[in-house]
C-alpha cells in the first residue's frame, strides 16, 4: 500500500538535525509495513525489533540507557551489525518498554547519526512527562488511508484527476463518486483495503470480506480496550465507543448534533463522569472530537467548552460496520437520499488526514455548520451535504454575519464557483481542500 506519509519520512531521513522520530496511530493502521518499506526501500539494512513479540528485548534496557551499549547488546541479539548513520534501526510496540521509550531522548543527544524509528499502539497514552521531555523526538501520526490513497491502491484511473484538481469532466465524476461509496464501505484501514483491491472484480463477495475484516479489527480494539484501560473503567469506554455509531446513525437531517451523555453509561449523565472514557478514546485515536463553538471569530479555542464536542469515529468503514449499515444500502446511495452523518464523518476524516490538528463545529441560535475553518488567519464556512441538493440557510445566516472572504459546500455536486463567492467541492475533494485555493 503506498502512504504519503512515506514522502515525509524521506524528509525525515536527510534532515541535518534528525530526532529519533516517534510514529502514532490506532492499531492496524499500518506503521509497521511503512516503516518497514521505509528502510527496505531506502536503508542498505533495516533492523527491527517488536517489543510485543519479543519480550526478552526489555533486558536490554534495564542496565542503562546508553545508546552504543543498547546498540552493541542488539547487534548481538540479532548477530548482525548495525551501521550507524547507514542503517534504520525500528522499534516498534514500543509503548510495552517504557524505559525503551525513554532512551529516544539519549539517542537524539548521544547518537543523532543514528536513524532511529519508533513505533507503537495506543501510544497517546502513554506519553507523558516522564518518559522523555518534549522536544527529543519528531512525533508524526499515521490515520487511516485517505480516499485519495485508497485510489492509489487501486490504480485507479480517476486519480490523476482528483491530483491535478482541474476541472473534472462529468463523465470522471460519476465515476469518482462510485468509487467514494466503496470507499464508504471499505474504510482506510490498510489490511481491509487490501482485501477489497483482492476481490473488487466480485463486489458482492469483496464487500462480504471486508466486513469480515472489520469485525476482526472491532473485536482486537474491543481486546485493546480491556488490556489497556488501567485505572479507568474499561466498560464505560467501551460503551463510549459504541455509542459514537449509535448517536450518529440517529441523525435524520442536518448536522450531527452534540454528544450526548445522558444513557451512554447506566446512571451518569455529565460530562465529567465519563471524560476520562472519552479521553482515553481521543488518544487511542480511536475517536475525532469536534468542538461546538458559539461564534464566528477566531481563536476558535478560545469560544470552545470543554463539554461542547461531537464526536465521530476515525474510521468510515467502521462507522458503517457498527452502525449495521448492509454494503448494499451504502452502495445504493443516490443523491439527495442518504443520512447526512456518513458524508460529514468522510470529511472530518479526511480534513484530519490532511493535517488540521483541531476541528470546529459552528452552532449559534438556529443555526449551525459543520466546520469552520482557519485559513490564514480567516475564518471559512463549511456546510456539508450528503446528495447534491445545496440549499444552505446556515451558510447564509453566517455569511451575513461574521462576512468570510468565502464559503465551502462540499456535496455531490462537481466543482464550481458561484457568483458571492460559494465554492462548491465535491465530497471526494474534501481531502484536497483549500489547497486548490
Amino acid at each position: 500500500m503506498k502512504r504519503k506519509m512515506m514522502a515525509r519520512l524521506v524528509e525525515w531521513k536527510d534532515e541535518k538535525r534528525r530526532k529519533p522520530l516517534l510514529l502514532k496511530g490506532v492499531r492496524q493502521v499500518g506503521k509497521t509495513h511503512l516503516l518497514k518499506e521505509f528502510g527496505r526501500l531506502h536503508f542498505p539494512k533495516c533492523h527491527y525489533f517488536n517489543f510485543e513479540k519479543e519480550p526478552d528485548l526489555a533486558k536490554i534496557f534495564e542496565a542503562d540507557l546508553d545508546p552504543q551499549r543498547i546498540l552493541n547488546d542488539l547487534s548481538f541479539y540479532r548477530d548482525r551489525p548495525i551501521q550507524i548513520g547507514a542503517d534504520l534501526v525500528i522499534f516498534d510496540e514500543i509503548q510495552e518498554v517504557p524505559k525503551a521509550l525513554t532512551s529516544l531522548k539519549y539517542f537524539q543527544e548521544e547518537c543523532s547519526k543514528l536513524h532511529l524509528c519508533a513505533a507503537g499502539s495506543l501510544l497517546g497514552l502513554h506519553l507523558n512527562d516522564g518518559s522523555f521531555p518534549v522536544g527529543k523526538v519528531t512525533f508524526e501520526v499515521l490515520r487511516p488511508m485517505s480516499f485519495e490513497e485508497f485510489l492509489m491502491a487501486l490504480e485507479d484511473k480517476g486519480l490523476p484527476f482528483l491530483q491535478k484538481l482541474s476541472k473534472i469532466p462529468p463523465l470522471v465524476h460519476e465515476h469518482l463518486w462510485e468509487q467514494l461509496k466503496r470507499y464508504f464501505v471499505v474504510g482506510g484501514l490498510p489490511e481491509v483495503v487490501a482485501i477489497y483491491c483482492e476481490n473488487k472484480d466480485n463486489l458482492f463477495e469483496a464487500c462480504a470480506k471486508v466486513r469480515k475484516k472489520q469485525d476482526d479489527l472491532l473485536n482486537s480494539y474491543y481486546a485493546d480496550i480491556a488490556k489497556h484501560s488501567g485505572k479507568v473503567n474499561a466498560m464505560h469506554i467501551d460503551r463510549v465507543f459504541r455509542a459514537v455509531p449509535a448517536q450518529l446513525s440517529q441523525v435524520q437531517d442536518g448536522s450531527i448534533g452534540r454528544f450526548k451523555f445522558r444513557g451512554v453509561v447506566p446512571g451518569i449523565t455529565h460530562y465529567d463522569r465519563i471524560a476520562s472514557a472519552i479521553d482515553w478514546l481521543e488518544a487511542a485515536g480511536m475517536v475525532l472530537k469536534v468542538h461546538i463553538v458559539n461564534t464566528g471569530h477566531l481563536p476558535f479555542k478560545g469560544y470552545s467548552k470543554e463539554n461542547l464536542f461531537k464526536l465521530m469515529l476515525f474510521d468510515v468503514g467502521i462507522l458503517g460496520n457498527m452502525s449495521g449499515l448492509p454494503p448494499k444500502v451504502i452502495l445504493e446511495y443516490e443523491y439527495g437520499s442518504y443520512k447526512g452523518y456518513f458524508a460529514e464523518n468522510f470529511v472530518a476524516q479526511e480534513l484530519i488526514c490532511h493535517g488540521r490538528d483541531s476541528l470546529f463545529s459552528w452552532h449559534e441560535q438556529n443555526s449551525e455548520l459543520e466546520f469552520l475553518l482557519e485559513e490564514n488567519g480567516r475564518v471559512i464556512p463549511v456546510e456539508v451535504k450528503a446528495g447534491s441538493i445545496t440549499k444552505a440557510k446556515s451558510l447564509r445566516v453566517f455569511t451575513e454575519k461574521y462576512r468570510p472572504p468565502y464559503q465551502v459546500i462540499f456535496s455531490g455536486r462537481p466543482f464550481s464557483i458561484e457568483s458571492g463567492a460559494t465554492h462548491h467541492y465535491p465530497l471526494y475533494l474534501a481531502g484536497r481542500f483549500p489547497h486548490s485555493q
